[in-house]
């Protein structure tokens, strides 16, 4: 049966001798191979000579562009949306069956409820990269972008979208890089694009502005509570880590609580607040200090690796490193083949700034409970306590950009600057 007669984008239904298959027809560059994009997201190829029936189901047709139009209501706050790209900011293009970038009024359209929460009045987008692609240089433009609606005071709320690889890491540095903070900043995701019925962008926008019109002065990343389609929380970002590479409630607190809690009821939207806050306050003016050096690693420790890893970045020019260590914050000491502790000290001596995380997820450092840890100790590393190796690798790039903090190194590494501490931890 001839099925080239349909076009990329035509949803059709094929039946061939072992079932029927329903889909988008995609771009084919194999004359032979009829390319669908299936109801659950996956591609499939299907030899057209395996067809047995072809049927029309719905024609492509070009969505049009629309001018995004902010609608005010007087009577609610005005929150500013900022993408930057990732899934949350992506639809399937039909001709390819690639995801691709989407625009502001899509991602409004797929959440219309959110005008009875705030107003959208403004949208940016600073740039469009998939997460994994992210560095501080677009932490920075973010920085930069947002600085001036934090100090606009028509502004109650902004709402960052981004992809959800490094979006912790996005958090973190903005947690560093604005000082006193005076209105809240929701970071949101999704892990399912959002022109699927199935996509988790609807609950998590709406969870993100009702944050955002909140009395918290805080950033905080928001996403599913759970599996279920009705809460969300807010979590700090210096202790926020995604936990599972697709579930939507990928993003877990680590040795906290949450922010908050939001829930959606038939009738509103409920916040929460689970723990003490910074309160909002819009004629404060929010100063910046973005500043950031790239000369950072992380390292993780495993069983009989090569010290000489540490020379390599020393080097190359890295002026910090973080050793993500075993246990309570150990490294291969006297008793391996390939002692970590001479190297460690050296490069100590030599200037450069090493410090401690542990591998596990909960729980934090103690270095005094084993010898090793205690060897450990002597060359001078500095120990994180519960701090995450995401947020330590951040923070010490951005104490390092500061050259008038040389002496000081280590009482900024160890001040609980953004909640990256939880000083009531205990082992």
């Amino acid at each position: 049966m001839k099925t080239k007669v349909y076009a990329p984008g035509d949803k059709v239904l094929f039946k061939t001798k072992t079932r029927e298959w329903e889909g988008y027809v995609l771009e084919s560059h194999d004359p032979e191979i009829i390319l669908l994009k299936l109801q659950s997201g996956y591609n499939i190829g299907i030899r057209e000579n395996e067809i047995l029936n072809a049927k029309l189901l719905e024609k492509s047709k070009e969505l049009p562009k629309k001018e995004f139009k902010p609608e005010i209501n007087k009577d609610k706050k005005n929150i500013a949306l900022i993408i930057t790209g990732g899934t949350i900011s992506s639809r399937l293009d039909s001709k390819t069956g690639a995801v691709i970038p989407t625009d502001g009024q899509a991602i409004l359209n797929i959440v219309p409820e959110i005008k009875d929460i705030a107003n959208i009045t403004t949208i940016k987008k600073p740039f469009l990269a998939l997460s994994e692609n992210m560095s501080s240089f677009h932490w920075i433009k973010i920085a930069k972008t947002i600085e001036p609606l934090l100090n606009d005071e028509s502004i109650d709320g902004i709402i960052i979208a981004q992809g959800t690889d490094t979006i912790s890491y996005t958090g973190t540095a903005l947690s560093f890089f604005i000082k006193q903070l005076n209105k809240p900043i929701a970071i949101t995701y999704s892990q399912r694009s959002i022109d699927r019925g199935s996509t988790d962008a609807y609950l998590n926008l709406l969870c993100s502005a009702k944050y955002a019109t909140s009395d918290i002065a805080q950033i905080a990343i928001i996403g599913h509570a759970d599996s279920n389609d009705n809460s969300c929380i807010a979590i700090n970002p210096t202790k926020t880590r995604k936990m599972h590479s697709s579930k939507r409630d990928a993003f877990k607190a680590i040795n906290t609580s949450p922010i908050a809690k939001i829930a959606k009821s038939k009738e509103k939207i409920n916040l929460e607040i689970l723990k003490e806050f910074k309160a909002k306050d819009k004629t404060k003016k929010v100063k910046m200090d973005i500043k950031y050096s790239p000369d950072v690693a992380i390292i993780k420790i495993y069983p009989g690796q090569d010290p000489g890893i540490i020379e390599w970045y020393q080097k190359n020019g890295y002026k910090g490193l973080i050793l993500e260590t075993t246990g309570l914050g150990h490294v291969p000491s006297k008793d391996s083949k390939n002692n970590w502790i001479p190297k460690i000290k050296k490069a100590i001596s030599s200037g450069m700034i090493i410090c401690a995380t542990a591998q596990t997820i909960f729980g934090n450092l103690n270095p005094n409970v084993y010898s090793a840890g205690r060897q450990l100790q002597k060359t001078g590393i500095i120990f994180l306590d519960d701090m995450l190796s995401e947020t330590a690798f951040v923070k010490l790039s951005w104490v390092l950009a500061h050259p008038n903090w040389k002496k000081s190194i280590k009482e900024k590494m160890l001040e609980n600057i953004s909640g990256e501490f939880n000083p009531n931890l205990k082992n």
